[in-house]
């Protein structure tokens, strides 16, 4: 095996549901065979008990900074035009990676905010393209009642660092099918240039599948008789294998960290319905079906293959295992929640840093989980039934119930007293460190 710095590939996938994939309990249920990320599951390690943010902004946050997102404000998008995303105070994963001598790329959608200063090729990606905010500004110009006065036409974007951003073409139900297949191919040509060059590459790859309005490809619209949400998880399949096959091919899968996951918890608006699978709820709740996402992890001769793990792992984690892994800084100024998990990744102990973790939606503490644990301060059971404060807490064992049904707070209450604890040392820190505040302009400096 080589010794040069690895190369990494992330393929984010968006509002892919738990119970969506063939090796989660999915594929076939579903209308559509995922053989291509199933077998990427086989050749790594599988994480039954990776979890994510409640939504797509803050899960792209947490992963780009290493922090939850009560602190960097990226709670969720706020209408375009307004200062979303994240600040340039915080200190992005790309951009640490860049300043390391990696060659960086984001294909995709980005989602962390649309003004100049704070898209992709301004944070630290070499080269960028695809859309600023989501997907389902594809609907918007196909609305009768859609007028450019009011809101502007979406588009699909380019750049490079040092230039300005263009537009490319509308962003409309038709650009929608096409659009994933593009980025994937960008991403192979980005790969094969820098593998050529000998340089290290991070290879940054949210694609747009399965967020509504789930369109698949003309290759694969109508393929699986299940209608365009199964058309839609083939397409992703199939365009996954074509970045695996690219690795494989260019013969750097040995120095090559390969990472297929999800961003949050599936889609639950008519008529694309995901689902969690073995879990109960959607995103945008505090439910399991929310919290854990599909995660897989490749590196031959380094993560052993087959490897099939229930530990915790939180989606803040992958900035510092991925900066230590590249011998990059872990910024020091502020605070980092993500943990260090290489040595469990790589079978050096068999389980993880992490106890648990603390989850908010938006600014409102809505549960915690703590080893087999999970405690709701509000409940959500499925998101259209609207969020519900309780007085007293609930408390479900995740071992033996995993559809959290039976509240067991009486009879275990001694459980409240770690996982308060671990609230208590979390807010303490969110004093001396205050919160950035949704829609903070740039430049933004933190209080002494």
């Amino acid at each position: 095996m080589s010794d040069k710095r690895p190369n990494i590939v992330l393929i984010l996938a968006d509002n892919l549901g738990w119970g969506e994939l063939g090796c989660y309990g999915g594929g076939e249920l579903r209308g559509a065979p995922t053989p291509r990320i199933d077998d990427l599951a086989r050749q790594g390690i599988r994480f039954l008990n990776f979890n994510v943010e409640s939504d797509c902004v803050p899960t792209r946050s947490a992963m780009m900074t290493g922090r939850h997102p009560i602190r960097t404000g990226a709670l969720q998008s706020v209408p375009g035009g307004l200062p979303q995303g994240l600040t340039r105070y915080e200190r992005m994963l790309a951009e640490i990676l860049n300043e390391a001598g990696y060659q960086c790329c984001n294909f995709g959608k980005w989602h962390l905010g649309d003004q100049p200063e704070r898209l992709p090729h301004n944070r630290g990606f070499h080269e960028w393209y695809g859309i600023p905010r989501t997907m389902n500004e594809a609907m918007f110009t196909s609305s009768i009642y859609f007028d450019d006065i009011y809101v502007d036409v979406p588009y699909i974007w380019e750049a490079k660092a040092g230039e300005e951003a263009r537009k490319v073409k509308v962003l409309n139900e038709e650009t929608r099918r096409t659009i994933d297949r593009e980025c994937v191919e960008k991403g192979i040509d980005f790969m094969q240039r820098q593998n050529e060059a000998g340089q290290p590459f991070f290879c940054y790859l949210p694609i747009t599948q399965l967020h509504f309005p789930s369109l698949a490809h003309p290759d694969h619209k109508g393929k699986t008789g299940h209608g365009e949400m199964a058309d839609s998880l083939a397409e992703m399949d199939h365009n996954v294998g074509l970045v695996l096959d690219a690795v494989d091919e260019m013969g750097i899968a040995e120095d090559t960290l390969f990472i297929f996951g999800s961003d949050n918890g599936p889609e639950f608006r008519d008529p694309w319905k995901g689902t969690a699978g073995f879990w109960r709820g959607s995103y945008h709740t505090s439910m399991e079906g929310s919290l854990r996402a599909p995660f897989m992890m490749r590196w031959p001769g380094k993560i052993k293959a087959g490897v099939v793990t229930d530990e915790i792992m939180h989606i803040t984690d992958l900035y510092t295992t991925l900066l230590t892994l590249t011998g990059c800084p872990i910024p020091e100024d502020r605070p980092v929640d993500g943990v260090n998990q290489l040595d469990f990744i790589f079978g050096k102990q068999e389980t993880t840093n992490r106890d648990g973790f603390v989850f908010y939606i938006k600014q409102e503490v809505r549960a915690l989980k703590w080893k087999d644990w999970k405690i709701h301060f509000i409940w959500e059971a499925e998101v259209h039934d609207g969020p519900k404060k309780l007085e007293v807490p609930y408390l479900f064992n995740l071992i033996s119930d995993p559809k959290e049904q039976t509240n067991v707070m009486t009879t275990e209450n001694w459980v409240r007293t770690p996982m308060l604890k671990m609230l208590h040392e979390f807010r303490q820190s969110l004093k001396k460190f205050p919160p950035i505040k949704p829609g903070t302009p740039d430049p933004y400096t933190p209080p002494q």
